[in-house]
């Protein structure tokens, strides 16, 4: 089986190389290539170390007859423009985010027109599809058969995108799943450009002793789901059959991964429990309008029953998903930490 992941040097995309490479399966079947496609290749990657990997370094339009000249089995697309820099360059995330997903599925389109096999593609959408219209305002609890309206430009090409995918999905040309991912707490790292970014710096940066700012009104209600859940959900949904079985996946239908559903103060209540006042006094409230209009937009509440259906569940708690972050990346905390405890 030869996998692509596209954006496989982003943060995600390097958690499910890890877990496919530690794994050596998927789909049942044994991997035999594991190509990793990302504009940006880090000087020191150990991963390309590994036999079963091979590295594209380049832009994604530019580099598909490389991705695409030996059959491809299955593609995990993770890469893209995030939210803030979609919002402040609209141009930017219209190629980055909708263009290339359009060639990446003309390509796998021709792939299986040419009679190789028809490829499996795996999108990672975002909660960032649905928004608040005066015409159809959201209900408190959202399903996959909520009307998505976007609020933002990032949204409206995820949902774009969506569409695509099921459509080139009714037509055969590919077998594609989409997955709405929530928001992912907590990236290591420096910060990104996301908008919901500072749900991650008000945890990862008091942690390793830095001051951070939180742009929203503490009450604000987030979905959110940590690293390792989020994962999960991509490769469950990337094996998940299509026999109407149990644990299936049913129609075109994007499945939205489990949330957990806080404020942002229980976020940081959580952080005080595990680090101790003096690293929770390190964030500081600052509202930013741009910000809280975007984040504010998306839904907190979710009726996952397609995601339990296919065995996923949400983090327990926020607590857990601090103390996993401590656990998983110690070199990015300050002083003692505990990992013990819920």
């Amino acid at each position: 089986m030869r996998i692509v992941i596209t954006g496989g040097f982003g943060f995600l995309g390097r958690q499910v190389t890890d877990v496919l490479l530690a794994r050596r399966t998927l789909c049942g079947a044994p991997v035999d290539r594991l190509v990793l496609l990302d504009r940006y290749v880090p000087a020191s990657a150990p991963v390309a170390d590994d036999p079963l990997v091979d590295v594209v370094r380049g832009e994604l339009s530019e580099r598909l007859d490389d991705v695409f000249s030996e059959p491809v089995d299955v593609v995990v697309h993770l890469a893209s423009a995030v939210s803030a820099e979609c919002e402040s360059d609209f141009d930017l995330g219209m190629t980055a985010n909708l263009d290339t997903t359009r060639a990446l599925l003309d390509a796998a389109r021709a792939q299986s027109a040419a009679g190789g096999p028809t490829p499996r593609v795996v999108f990672s959408s975002s909660v960032a599809v649905y928004g608040s219209d005066p015409a159809a305002p959201l209900p408190p609890v959202v399903d996959e058969w909520t009307l998505p309206t976007p609020q933002s430009s990032y949204g409206t090409q995820k949902r774009v995108c969506e569409q695509l995918i099921a459509e080139y999905t009714r037509r055969g040309f590919i077998d594609g799943r989409v997955a709405r991912l929530m928001t992912v707490v907590v990236r290591p790292g420096a910060p990104n450009a996301a908008a919901s970014g500072f749900l991650s710096g008000i945890i990862r940066e008091p942690l390793s002793g830095l001051p951070a700012t939180c742009p929203v009104d503490p009450a604000l209600r987030v979905a959110l789901a940590s690293p390792r859940r989020t994962v999960e959900g991509i490769l469950r949904i990337t094996e998940a059959g299509r026999d109407d079985g149990p644990g299936s996946l049913e129609g075109r239908l994007p499945v939205n991964l489990p949330a957990l559903t806080v404020t942002v103060a229980d976020m940081l209540d959580a952080l005080r429990r595990v680090a101790g006042d003096a690293v929770a006094d390190l964030v500081t409230v600052a509202p930013d309008p741009a910000i809280e209009a975007i984040v504010g937009s998306w839904p907190a509440s979710f009726d996952t029953t397609r995601a339990t259906a296919l065995g996923l569940r949400p983090d327990d708690t926020f607590e857990s998903v601090v103390r996993a972050y401590v656990q998983d990346h110690p070199d990015a905390v300050t002083g003692t930490v505990g990992t013990s405890g819920p």
